[in-house]
């Protein structure tokens, strides 16, 4: 009996403290220019470019984002193949919504989203450690531009921190985006909420969730835009919730540089389901938390933003909330 209630003391008790320093970090007033600087992104799915999407539909997104600091659009073209490679057949329309958004919503770029399941911890995915697989994704981005797109989004998962392969594809990418005058842009995994956590949680789970503070700014370093994927986070309340995006967005402000364009994710989507509960992680809970860590971190801060993820889970709530409590 004795050990048992060790091990629990052991187990629970460095948990309830950090439940509690999230919930402490939920608390305060943001300050009152926290809010959109019309840097924010929203991720669209696949229907966009595989023929499903009309011009009315166009016009009915530009009637949505009309008002809005929505500047990036992040249109699943994917995924890539395990090689690397991406057909054009993925992405028929593009030509078609590139033209149609530069037309309905003058100054929203248009980026190409792309992504595959990485094999880390599982036989079965891209290899970015083979140098044939970078080479491909490096055509593959190359292919996509010229179709017209304003930049490539790149969202590869699971990826563990402190990947060098991935680092050298981003700095073929950013060779292949500067030349080309288009955008590099990556949705990026959470920081440790503690020194090293990830090193923890993967010895422990075998998935390493977390990137350490340092890597996120490798990977930020190297690209002109990162999206932190801030939602699955464990959290079951929405003030927990709150206060982990807080602490997110301060992590990431610290070591973002200036040049580099942060935004950070909020849940436009309500499953249910092991790391995410739709009750707890809610868009006014995300974006007090973004306004908190903004407020107490870089209050100033130009290069920053929100993204909406995803278009087609979010319901007139989630929009109502980031107009009223973000756009402001």
């Amino acid at each position: 009996m004795r050990c048992t209630a060790l091990v629990l003391a052991l187990l629970v008790l460095p948990l309830l403290t950090a439940e509690t320093a999230l919930r402490i970090n939920y608390a305060g007033t943001p300050g009152a220019g926290a809010s959109t600087r019309h840097q924010d992104g929203l991720w669209l799915g696949h229907a966009w470019v595989d023929g499903r999407k009309t011009d009315e539909d166009v016009r009915e997104l530009a009637q949505r984002l009309k008002g809005t600091g929505i500047r990036d659009l992040y249109v699943h073209s994917g995924p890539l193949e395990h090689d690397g490679t991406l057909p054009d057949s993925a992405y028929p329309r593009a030509r078609w919504l590139i033209a149609a958004v530069h037309r309905e919503l003058p100054g929203v770029r248009v980026q190409a989203w792309l992504g595959d399941v990485l094999a880390t911890e599982s036989p079965d995915g891209l290899h970015l450690e083979r140098a044939a697989t970078r080479t491909a994704i490096l055509a593959s981005a190359r292919r996509v531009l010229a179709t017209g797109y304003d930049g490539v989004h790149f969202d590869l998962e699971p990826l563990h921190s402190g990947d060098r392969h991935y680092l050298s594809l981003l700095d073929g990418l950013r060779a292949l985006t500067r030349a080309r005058h288009a955008l590099l842009s990556v949705a990026a995994h959470q920081i440790d909420p503690l020194p090293a956590f990830h090193s923890l949680w993967g010895a422990t789970t075998g998935h390493p969730k977390w990137w350490s503070q340092a890597y996120f700014g490798q990977v930020a370093r190297r690209v002109d835009q990162i999206a932190v994927m801030s939602y699955d986070t464990m959290q079951p309340l929405p003030s927990l919730y709150g206060g982990y995006v807080a602490q997110q967005t301060s992590l990431a402000l610290e070591v973002t540089p200036d040049t580099t364009d942060l935004l950070m994710g909020l849940p436009f989507y309500h499953e249910n389901r092991f790391g995410h509960w739709a009750h707890a992680e809610t868009v006014p809970a995300a974006v007090r938390g973004v306004r908190l860590g903004l407020s107490r971190t870089d209050a100033d801060r130009v290069r920053f933003g929100v993204a909406l993820y995803v278009d087609f889970a979010a319901t007139e709530a989630d929009w109502r909330a980031y107009r009223d409590d973000w756009v402001r």
